[in-house]
C-alpha cells in the first residue's frame, strides 16, 4: 500500500507540473514579408583603413540597408502590434546586445522593449563611437576604445532610432524600441511569428528602414493562427 501511495502521487504531481507548463493558450499572427521589383544593389564597403577589421573578411562585404533572402523574401523587417495591445509597464531584466564586430553593427536591427536593459560592446581592435540619433528618446554619443567594458543604457519611450559610428561612417544600424513583447524581425525568408494574442482586434505593423511601413488589421477571436503577408516595393536606387 505504501508504495502504490508514493506511485500515485507522482503521477499527480506530473499532471501539475504539465497543467503550470501548458498555460493560458493565445491566438498567433504570423506570415512573410516579400518585396516586388527590383532591390537596390548594396554598395560594398571599403575597410582598408581599418586593416584589423578589413582581414576578418575573406569576400567584400556590402551594405545592409536592403538585405533579400530566396523568394523575394525581405531581411531586417520589424513586423509589431501598433495598436489593440496594451503598453507594457514592465520590461525583461535581460539586456540585449548590440556588438560591433568586424567594423559592423551586429545585429543591424536590434528590437527590444521600453527601459529593457541595452549593452553595447566593442569586440574589434580600434575605438568605435555610438551615435543612437534619438528624436523621442535622450540622444547620446558615446566612445568605446577596445578592451572596455560594455556600455550600458536604456530608452524610455518607443521609438526607431537610426544608430551610425563618427568614426566609420559605414557603420549604421536601427534600434527599434517597443512598447509591448509582441513584435518580431523577419528571418532571412522573411518569415515573422506573432504569439500568444488574447482575443481581440489588432493593427499588425511591418516596418523597414528603406521601405517606409506598412498596416493590416487583424482579429483574434480565440486559439487560432491568422496569416498576413506585406509586399513592399523595391526601389532600385
Amino acid at each position: 500500500m505504501r508504495m502504490k501511495l508514493i506511485v500515485m502521487t507522482g503521477i499527480s504531481l506530473l499532471t501539475v507540473s504539465s497543467m503550470v507548463i501548458a498555460g493560458p493558450s493565445g491566438g498567433t499572427i504570423g506570415g512573410k514579408v516579400t518585396y516586388e521589383g527590383t532591390p537596390a544593389k548594396q554598395k560594398p564597403i571599403d575597410m582598408s583603413k581599418e586593416p584589423s577589421c578589413a582581414k576578418q573578411y575573406t569576400t567584400p562585404i556590402t551594405t545592409e540597408t536592403v538585405v533579400t533572402g530566396p523568394g523575394n523574401a525581405l531581411e531586417n523587417v520589424v513586423v509589431y502590434i501598433s495598436t489593440g495591445a496594451p503598453d507594457e509597464t514592465s520590461a525583461p531584466s535581460q539586456a540585449v546586445k548590440f556588438e560591433q564586430k568586424g567594423c559592423r553593427y551586429i545585429p543591424h536591427v536590434l528590437a527590444f522593449q521600453v527601459n529593457q536593459p541595452l549593452e553595447v560592446l566593442n569586440d574589434d581592435q580600434t575605438s568605435h563611437n555610438i551615435h543612437p540619433l534619438a528624436k523621442v528618446n535622450h540622444e547620446w554619443n558615446k566612445s568605446q576604445p577596445p578592451g572596455t567594458p560594455p556600455l550600458n543604457e536604456k530608452f524610455e519611450k518607443p521609438e526607431f532610432i537610426p544608430v551610425k559610428c563618427n568614426v566609420h561612417p559605414w557603420m549604421h544600424g536601427t534600434f527599434a524600441v517597443m512598447k509591448n513583447s509582441h513584435f518580431a524581425l523577419t528571418n532571412d525568408n522573411g518569415a515573422f511569428t506573432l504569439p500568444n494574442l488574447p482575443p481581440g482586434k489588432y493593427t499588425v505593423t511591418a516596418w523597414h528602414e528603406s521601405y517606409g511601413e506598412q498596416s493590416q488589421e487583424v482579429t483574434i477571436s480565440g486559439a487560432e493562427t491568422k496569416t498576413v503577408s506585406f509586399s513592399f516595393k523595391a526601389k532600385p536606387y
